[in-house]
């Protein structure tokens, strides 16, 4: 990513901080804000910054399993960095799309094919939506009275959202493991997209959408020749979700309540993220805040939800994106010296029994 684009996203991001902190503490005096954050437990945040790591963690290691496949000794730390790189990049950019260009460009950086290290990302997204689509169904089936919590705008969120992961994570099964049925249907929204002149060179898009079903096909022979690999990452997928969706009951027991199911918390945040992980904003700054103290009211009570919004999403998101992006920052400038060595002159090594001054 450009460094213009990195700023643009930045401001965009603080832009919206800006407003949706204005918008959640306008109707909170100072003084109440601060009593309330004065009775958390540190403890408690402690353990939630700990999912956040297990959260990163576990797409690291979905990494490291893939690359091995590949062909690729990858050490557990180079592969963490690739994945605070993905949270980083994700966080600073609309819909999160630059995550996993970015990964690949640090992966080719350390001598990893481009092809195999987008075919890393394209595995773990798969696996990743499989298991979203899959979270929530089971809390609609298992606690649909939760849904019915959320109320007339969230609702509407979540229908979108669950609707949008359903089309993706059908698209993405469909472009692995029914080539001849995918062909035929990109070729005709090509078709479609060109005649309503929203694509403007069909020869360059159709080259990229045949680069892109070709990597799909990499993906389904990947998946076919280790038939062990695709349940193990589905379980790291869910682990990693399950951590990111847990953070609130840290947060609900760093304030000292008690009552409620942590399972009915987990399976509230699931509702929220897919409600607006899909929103065309960085980070879905405000739409998931906005959403946690519609939906976490009924945990946190209308006097702590939204100090508890404000604990749960610096746990989640804001402290996570500067420690992403201390790390990216060093993952950079680690690949920047690793490219000024490989092009610096060798000079030969004087002989032995010759004297050099």
């Amino acid at each position: 990513m450009s460094k213009r684009k990195s700023l643009l996203g930045i401001g965009m991001i603080l832009a919206l901080m800006a407003l949706t902190g204005y918008l959640l503490l306008k109707d909170l005096s100072p003084g109440k804000l601060a009593g309330a954050l004065a009775q958390v437990r540190p403890g408690w945040l402690v353990l939630g910054l700990g999912l956040m790591l297990a959260f990163v963690g576990c797409e690291a290691m979905c990494s490291r399993l893939i690359l091995g496949r590949l062909g690729h000794k990858t050490c557990y730390r180079r592969c963490l960095g690739y994945s605070f790189v993905g949270f980083y990049v994700s966080a600073i950019t609309p819909s999160s799309t630059g995550g996993q260009p970015a990964q690949v460009y640090y992966m080719s950086k350390d001598n990893i094919p481009a092809a195999h290290g987008a075919l890393n990302m394209m595995l773990i997204a798969v696996c990743y939506q499989v298991t979203v689509v899959g979270y929530a169904l089971a809390v609609v089936l298992s606690h649909f009275s939760l849904v019915s919590n959320l109320g007339g705008g969230l609702m509407l969120l979540l229908l979108y959202g669950a609707l949008v992961n359903g089309v993706l994570t059908a698209g993405m099964l469909c472009l692995m493991f029914l080539p001849n049925a995918a062909r035929k249907l990109t070729g005709g929204v090509l078709r479609l997209l060109v005649r309503l002149r929203l694509v403007r060179n069909e020869t360059a898009a159709r080259e990229k959408l045949e680069r892109q079903l070709a990597e799909y096909r990499r993906g389904a022979e990947c998946v076919k020749a280790n038939p062990g690999l695709v349940p193990v990452l589905l379980g790291l997928s869910f682990l990693q979700l399950t951590a990111l969706f847990a953070v609130p009951v840290m947060v609900y027991y760093a304030f000292g309540l008690a009552g409620s199911s942590a399972v009915s918390i987990i399976c509230t945040q699931a509702l929220v993220t897919l409600a607006v992980s899909n929103l065309p904003l960085p980070g879905a700054v405000g739409a998931s805040e906005g959403g946690f103290v519609t939906a976490m009211a009924l945990f946190f009570g209308p006097a702590l939800v939204t100090p508890a919004v404000l604990v749960s999403r610096g746990i989640s998101f804001y402290a996570f994106l500067l420690v992403s992006g201390v790390i990216t920052l060093a993952v950079h400038l680690r690949s920047r010296r690793k490219r000024q060595v490989e092009r610096s002159p060798r000079l030969p090594r004087p002989a032995r029994g010759t004297v050099t001054t």
